[in-house]
């Protein structure tokens, strides 16, 4: 029963030691800049649509407020021509 754990042990380190020695080949470098590489055009792209898509709401917030200034300004008319057709009434 050790001599299993440490058979274990040994297989283990010498497992880990040749995965090291694979991570770090220049082979896997390669692999490595390209998943980085093309990891930065996804973040570029992303951020592209980030922008496309504020630029669209600051649109919409632009025609919103257009809108309700518009609302506003009937509302106050409205509200004026009931005024002055209630003080015509009483006179």
């Amino acid at each position: 029963m050790f001599t299993g754990k440490i058979a274990m042990f040994l297989y283990g380190t010498l497992f880990g030691a040749a995965g090291l020695k694979l991570l770090a080949s220049k082979d896997a470098r390669k692999v490595y800049a390209q998943l980085t590489a093309a990891g930065l055009r996804c973040k570029d792209e992303v951020m592209r649509n980030v922008d496309e898509v504020q630029a669209a709401c600051a649109d919409i917030l632009a025609d919103a407020k257009q809108i309700n200034a518009e609302r506003e300004a009937a509302d106050e008319a409205a509200f004026i021509e009931d005024a002055a057709g209630e003080e015509a009434a009483q006179a």
